[in-house]
């Protein structure tokens, strides 16, 4: 059984109105006008990073794909659409009938990008492409902001794994969504359930301070867990003292404790000093797990204290800062008329603050150096150059309204960590900086 086709309970029956109501009247104007079906290429890109960031992490495509599946206006969405008046009946009509047609390309999902990376790119009709807008940039910029967090806490990590827990700090819908774009960054477990059941992330969690508090004694508390849960569980020991605790532990457990959580304090000197005490006490084995408000900059200043874990929730689901990664959905070209067979012709928004865009319909390549390292992001449109026809990063993920690129959410991860690792090393670098290589465009001479 493949869970990640399983959905939830709480899953809505369409995702026809995760959309914003003026893509619904410009296709009514666009049915009207005669041009809705133009044929018409939207893409998703970011003009920049956020502050500081060296690279993003495309995260949400295997949800955005679920998500054109889902986008049907059922009876009771129409219903709904007509007693609000928000379109009139020739466009009901339309509606009652859409199923996407059209193709998708896009960056793999785990893969990395930059400013001007043309991350998703979406064909059709105009009529069917608009729609998509409000759905397809929800999920793009909220599961890649995650997933950028997530990159630079497991990078900061050095290998030690990393725990979500974040369910508590977001709304629940966005607590699965974040658990997987945070797996796809490169955490190994979550503590969210639902998580674990949509996409088969593994999950972990033994107790609470209330488990603590709920018992006459911490001594009995750690009976009734281990008795439970046996000797291999995670003991959470700063409730009362922790020092106290931490012998208490091992003296209910015995030196094959697996391992103790401190959640709270100067984590750096309690986690040399939980250390030293369990070795004395011959628990040589039982691991260190900290939470408590952690972000990349508290992971990375406990790279020299044994830390075996991190357990990471608030700063993870909000991005660590960034809660969106600011991308937007942009016509960039399209026909001449709404005969299939009349050219394309390159549009771009003209105006001042820094929102332009580049017409055209755009690839994009990943120019390496002589030791295999990339070293710019190439983005053009027109012929793409010979030399680098081996390093196209688009893919196709939707053809004729079908999707044709599903894939386990291990090959993502994994991709991700193959992508990052394929970054010059300044790319890890937590200090403020620009991306780490550079977006250099490529204009085909017809303007196409």
């Amino acid at each position: 059984m493949d869970v990640a086709d399983l959905g939830l309970p709480v899953d809505v029956p369409s995702t026809a109105l995760f959309t914003d109501q003026y893509e619904l009247t410009m296709l009514q104007a666009a049915l009207k006008a005669g041009t809705a079906e133009r044929r018409s290429v939207f893409e998703v890109f970011t003009r920049r990073l956020p502050d500081g960031r060296r690279y993003g992490v495309v995260a949400g495509t295997g949800r955005v794909l679920d998500a054109i599946e889902n986008f049907r206006f059922d009876a009771a969405v129409l219903a709904f659409l007509r007693e609000r008046d928000i379109v009139d009946e020739e466009t009901l009509d339309w509606l009652d009938g859409y199923r996407f047609s059209g193709d998708v390309w896009g960056y793999p999902e785990g893969e990395v990008y930059f400013p001007g990376s043309p991350i998703m790119r979406v064909e059709g009709s105009f009529a069917e492409g608009v729609l998509l807008e409000t759905v397809i940039l929800s999920i793009l910029n909220h599961d890649s902001a995650i997933a950028a967090a997530a990159s630079r806490m497991s990078s900061a990590a050095g290998g030690r794994p990393l725990v979500e827990m974040g369910a508590r700090r977001t709304h629940e819908l966005a607590a699965v969504a974040a658990s997987r774009a945070a797996y796809v960054g490169g955490f190994a477990t979550t503590s969210d359930l639902a998580a674990g059941f949509r996409y088969g992330i593994p999950t972990v969690g033994t107790s609470a301070h209330a488990f603590t508090l709920l018992h006459d004694t911490e001594r009995g508390a750690f009976r009734a867990q281990v008795d439970s849960l046996g000797r291999g569980t995670t003991l959470l020991v700063d409730t009362y003292d922790v020092t106290e605790a931490v012998r208490t532990a091992v003296e209910v457990a015995g030196p094959e404790l697996g391992a103790v959580r401190i959640d709270s304090g100067d984590l750096l000197l309690v986690a040399h000093r939980v250390r030293q005490q369990l070795d004395e006490l011959g628990a040589t084995g039982t691991r260190i797990i900290v939470t408590s408000d952690l972000d990349e900059y508290a992971i990375a200043s406990l790279a020299a204290a044994p830390v075996d874990a991190y357990g990471v929730g608030t700063q993870l689901v909000t991005g660590s800062g960034h809660p969106t990664a600011s991308m937007v959905y942009k016509l960039v070209a399209r026909a001449e008329s709404s005969d299939p067979q009349a050219p394309l012709v390159a549009v771009a928004k003209k105006s001042t603050g820094g929102k332009t865009s580049v017409g055209g319909r755009k690839w994009a390549a990943r120019r390496p150096d002589a030791h295999g390292v990339a070293e710019a992001e190439v983005v053009g449109t027109g012929p793409v150059p010979a030399a680098l026809a081996d390093h196209q990063l688009l893919v196709q993920l939707v053809k004729g309204g079908e999707v044709v690129a599903r894939e386990p959410l291990d090959v993502v991860r994994d991709r991700h960590a193959a992508a990052r690792a394929g970054l010059p090393l300044s790319a890890t670098q937590l200090s403020r900086g620009e991306p780490v290589i550079p977006t250099e465009y490529v204009q085909d001479p017809s303007g196409s």
